[in-house]
C-alpha cells in the first residue's frame, strides 16, 4: 500500500467536491432530526370548579416514541381529579426516525473515509480497479437508501404532526368525560424536522448525481484494450498526399 501523500487536487474535481457536499448534507440530515425536542399543550378547565384553565403538557422528541410521552400537570397540580400521567400520546415512530438518523451517520463516516482516500491515496485509488468499483456500488446503494429512509421518515413526520396536533383533544379519554373541557393549546414548531426531510432528498440527489463521476473512475468506463493497443501504434494513421 502506498504511503499517505496529501493531494488536494481531487477536491477541485467533481468527484471530491460533491463528496464534500455529501458530507455536509449528511450532518444537517441527522442533526436536524436527532436533536429535536418539542412539546404539545392542552388547556383544561373543570365545570365543577371556577373556570380556571390549566395547562397540561406532553414532551416528545427523537426517537419519537410518542406512546412513552405522558402528560404532565403544572407542578403536580390536581386538574379535574384526573391522573394525567397515565395518559400518553399515540404512536411509535422510532423505527423510521432511527433508520434515517443511523443511515445518515454511516454516510457521514463513509464520506470521511472516501475523502481521506481521495486526498491521501490518490494514486492508489486511480490505479486500482477494485476501489473505484466498490465506491461506485456504495454510491448506488446509498442513493437508493436515501430514497427509502427519507420517504419513510417523511411519512412518519406527517403522522407525528397529526398525533401531536389538534386531534389529540378528541382522542384523549379524559377530555371526553363529563365535567372536563379541553382545548388545544399549542405544539412546538417542527420546522427543523421539515428541513431534515429536505436534506434527505437533497442527499439522494447528490449521491445520484455523483454516481456518474464515480462511474468514470471505474474500469467500466475506461478505454477498451483494443482501442488502447491502436493508440499505442498498431496501425499508423494515414498520411497526407
Amino acid at each position: 500500500m502506498s504511503s499517505f501523500q496529501l493531494n488536494l487536487n481531487p477536491l477541485k474535481e467533481p468527484l471530491g467536491f460533491i463528496k464534500v457536499l455529501e458530507w455536509i448534507a449528511s450532518i444537517f440530515a441527522f442533526a436536524t432530526c436527532g436533536g429535536f425536542k418539542g412539546k404539545t399543550e392542552i388547556q383544561v378547565a373543570c365545570q365543577t370548579s371556577k373556570p380556571d384553565n390549566k395547562t397540561i403538557t406532553a414532551t416528545f422528541g427523537y426517537p419519537f416514541r410518542l406512546n412513552e410521552a405522558s402528560f404532565q400537570t403544572p407542578q403536580g397540580v390536581n386538574v379535574c381529579d384526573v391522573d394525567w400521567k397515565s395518559y400518553v400520546l399515540i404512536g411509535d415512530y422510532s423505527s423510521a426516525a432511527q433508520f434515517y438518523v443511523t443511515f445518515a451517520v454511516f454516510v457521514f463516516l463513509y464520506c470521511i473515509a472516501a475523502l481521506l482516500l481521495y486526498v491521501g491515496y490518490t494514486n492508489l485509488y486511480r490505479d486500482s480497479q477494485k476501489l473505484p468499483m466498490i465506491d461506485f456500488v456504495v454510491t448506488l446503494v446509498a442513493t437508493f437508501l436515501w430514497l427509502v429512509s427519507t420517504s419513510a421518515w417523511a411519512k412518519a413526520l406527517t403522522d407525528i404532526k397529526t398525533a401531536t396536533g389538534r386531534n389529540i383533544v378528541q382522542e384523549l379519554m379524559p377530555c371526553n368525560q363529563h365535567g372536563v373541557i379541553c382545548h388545544f393549546g399549542s405544539v412546538t414548531s417542527m420546522g427543523s424536522l421539515n428541513v431534515s426531510v429536505i436534506f434527505g432528498f437533497l442527499n439522494m440527489i447528490l449521491w445520484g448525481g455523483n454516481a456518474w463521476f464515480v462511474y468514470k473512475e471505474t474500469s467500466l468506463h475506461s478505454p477498451s484494450n483494443t482501442s488502447t493497443s491502436h493508440s499505442q501504434g498498431g496501425i499508423p494513421p494515414p498520411t497526407g498526399i
